[in-house]
């Protein structure tokens, strides 16, 4: 999925941490793998403050400023796809959100960065893959992430990166409506309510994407992103595939239990894409009020 070469890049949102070696330490070097694994033999979620030692200022930090200007930028280098991303979803979101719901959207942060970083929600690394730090409301990406997509059985595409991105904002939508709040933490199996949360955020994410090849860069009036072709979107569908309870445990060696899902089957997590992406509103996303999501 590739941005309009002309539309225009607002950095203004997007902050880029400090670099920082991931050391280990608590489930530190196992990756996303390593992260499940330990939710599903202890049943708690790993804090992100007990993964890494703290971030450490190895380098000047880096501006994207000067090298994500216009959308051609976006279609050449992952961090300014990130920044376009993120003006992409503030658009839709600020119109979508008050349109369906009633509640004003409160913009969401970006930070990009290499290594490890201090969030308000701990420390962060790549080994925790992306995530959302309600505290601040701030999506935290480390690009080198979507390099290992292969090793989950996903390509690493333009709209699978910006699925990723759009999966967090999800949780940005899900953090102003008071949903966040309805998670309990240690729950696990198909229908608990983290699995929910999870499946209504890959909607969400589809729903932008429905919308946005029509949402409208404001400094330049025309759209952020040009139609996704049907590989484009099988390669969004990949990811979330990709990243289904089942398929990360049998890649793992472990027997998949359903029982133990946190985040929802491959085949659940595709199919709540492919509901926002057919559907593109927040009412289809509703994976609380039915019986199994």
């Amino acid at each position: 999925m590739s941005f309009n070469d002309d539309i225009t890049i607002d950095t203004s949102g997007v902050n880029h941490g400090r670099r920082g070696a991931a050391i280990g330490g608590g489930v530190g070097g196992l990756g996303l793998i390593g992260v499940l694994l330990v939710y599903l033999f202890t049943g708690q979620v790993p804090d992100l403050g007990s993964m890494t030692a703290p971030a450490q200022n190895t380098g000047s930090q880096k501006s994207i400023s000067t090298e994500c200007k216009t959308g051609a930028d976006a279609n050449t280098k992952d961090e300014c796809r990130m920044a376009a991303g993120r003006n992409s979803l503030e658009v839709f979101w600020q119109e979508q959100l008050p349109k369906e719901t009633g509640v004003r959207y409160q913009t969401g942060g970006l930070t990009l960065y290499q290594g490890s970083v201090g969030t308000a929600c701990g420390t962060g690394s790549s080994q925790t893959g992306p995530f959302y730090c309600p505290s601040n409301a701030t999506t935290y990406i480390d690009v080198s992430f979507f390099n290992q997509l292969k090793q989950f059985g996903a390509n690493n595409t333009s709209l699978a990166q910006l699925y990723i991105l759009s999966h967090e904002w999800g949780h940005h939508i899900q953090n102003q409506l008071g949903i966040l709040n309805k998670i309990d933490h240690r729950s696990s199996g198909e229908s608990s309510s983290m699995v929910r949360s999870e499946l209504q955020a890959d909607c969400l994410a589809g729903a932008w994407i429905h919308h946005a090849s029509s949402t409208i860069d404001p400094d330049t009036g025309i759209p952020f992103l040009k139609q996704p072709s049907q590989q484009e979107l099988r390669s969004a569908l990949d990811a979330a595939a990709s990243v289904g309870d089942d398929s990360i445990m049998e890649n793992a060696g472990v027997r998949a239990n359903p029982d133990s899902f946190s985040h929802g089957s491959s085949e659940k997590r595709m199919q709540w894409l492919n509901k926002g992406i057919q559907n593109g509103t927040i009412q289809s996303c509703d994976t609380w009020s039915v019986r199994q999501p």
